[in-house]
């Protein structure tokens, strides 16, 4: 039984959620599901935009030939080459004998190692700008690449203004018969999810997501359409900051993420106590155990705060597994623009903190106090070592506060497509926002 939403008039979500997968591409945890969203435009000419993961394609044939409605299908557009968005696309090729599939030409030479080269004659190769016309719509391509594989393109619909945005802008989670962001409490229930699917998927991407944003600035878009998750069609610029500030590795959060790392709970006491000395300032403040909490859960938490305790046991003369496995994650994803404190652990000889700063060096993040060495259980007299590490840190979180609501000039102009913020007395008749280049125009006096 077909079960598709429309999106607007000609527009159709003809996708799928999946609740059964436990992890997302083998990695990642999905307790809330996933969905997989697949678009067609029906107009003069039929577009569909990708297809779906193997596990759904049953529910996807349904939605598909019910919004078909007997007519054929003219082209597919192959937005991204990942299995989970083309694995019905050798069988939409087979039932559908003169669609033309349109793609980059990487994709093309993708098509080619998943499913042979038998297609190639059906293949039209797209280029950034480059339009198609299906009657009442044009459809403008975007290159986007490595967001987060080298092959992807977005299109851009002139005439709804509607971006199809590939996996940027997606989310994990089923969609549970809602479509749009707007159906739910995004903030309070969807927000954390959609911050652990883009740090985790596409985070070590920020320059080239920055780049997709920078070319959305300059589309006048309606609607965002991603591959998985919601559909966007109000408060885009909530979305599209929350992205600028991931993309570009700036905090949403001025406070403390404590990420530790403990054996037998001597390093976990003194993480806890620095935690309630951090609270009792006032300083938001997570704490996550690297042995208990899934590490995507902790990258994510990672782009969200300013600041991050590093706590670790010494294991094997170097850092505990778990926590060493987290820093490499951390280092993959190249996140940017952290203070940082370490504590560490050791009964006979403390290795751990040297191992964390080895790890973390390519980051380049600065250092808010010396390491506070712990051997094997805190003693009383090291407490007031823990009280100067939580003043400091609470100092240095106060100060980041302060720089950003201070003013520097007399007014505030504020970007209306990433929410930056412009201080001074006029806005320049010919300024470029320094985070995603939209003009004076799209700017809004405070």
């Amino acid at each position: 039984m077909y079960c598709v939403r429309k999106v607007n008039d000609d527009y159709t979500w003809i996708g799928a959620d999946s609740r059964r997968l436990a992890v997302f591409e083998g990695v990642f945890g999905v307790p809330e599901g996933v969905s997989y969203n697949s678009y067609l435009l029906l107009d003069e000419k039929t577009v569909l935009f990708d297809t779906v993961d193997a596990q759904v394609i049953h529910q996807f044939r349904e939605n598909l030939y019910h919004a078909l409605d007997g007519r054929t299908l003219d082209y597919i557009v192959v937005h991204h080459m990942e299995p989970d968005h083309t694995a019905e696309l050798e069988d939409m090729v087979l039932r559908f004998p003169n669609v033309q599939i349109l793609c980059t030409a990487m994709a093309k030479t993708m098509i080619g190692q998943f499913f042979g080269h038998v297609y190639d004659d059906r293949i039209r190769v797209c280029k950034e700008g480059d339009t198609l016309c299906t009657g009442r719509h044009t459809l403008q391509f975007v290159a986007a690449p490595m967001v987060h594989w080298p092959e992807v393109m977005m299109t851009y619909d002139r005439t709804d203004k509607l971006l199809l945005s590939a996996d940027a802008f997606g989310c994990f989670g089923a969609l549970n018969g809602h479509l749009f962001a707007d159906e739910v409490d995004f903030d309070r229930d969807c927000l954390d999810e959609c911050r652990r699917y883009y740090t985790n998927i596409v985070g070590k991407y920020g320059p080239q997501v920055k780049a997709v944003l920078d070319k959305a600035a300059k589309l006048d878009i309606a609607m965002l359409l991603p591959l998985h998750g919601f559909v966007w069609r109000k408060d885009l610029d909530y979305i599209l900051h929350k992205h600028l500030l991931w993309s570009t590795y700036q905090p949403e959060v001025q406070g403390v993420l404590i990420a530790y790392a403990s054996i037998y709970g001597d390093t976990e006491s003194a993480a806890n106590i620095l935690a309630c000395r951090l609270a009792e300032q006032g300083v938001p403040v997570t704490m996550r155990d690297t042995s208990v909490v899934p590490l995507s859960s902790i990258v994510s938490d990672a782009f969200k705060y300013s600041h991050i305790v590093l706590a670790s046991a010494t294991y094997n003369m170097g850092v505990f597994i778990c926590m060493e496995q987290l820093l490499h994650d951390l280092a993959a994803h190249k996140l940017a623009n952290r203070r940082y404190a370490i504590l560490e652990n050791g009964s006979w000889s403390p290795a751990a903190g040297k191992g964390m700063e080895q790890i973390i060096e390519p980051l380049h993040w600065e250092k808010v106090s010396d390491t506070l060495t712990v051997k094997s259980a805190l003693r009383p007299d090291q407490v007031l070592q823990l009280d100067t590490l939580a003043d400091l840190l609470a100092k240095d979180v106060r100060r980041a506060e302060e720089k950003e609501e201070k003013p520097a000039g007399g007014k505030r102009y504020v970007c209306k497509v990433c929410g930056y913020v412009y201080e001074g007395d006029t806005l320049p008749e010919d300024y470029k926002c320094p985070l995603c280049g939209a003009g004076p125009q799209y700017f809004a006096e405070q």
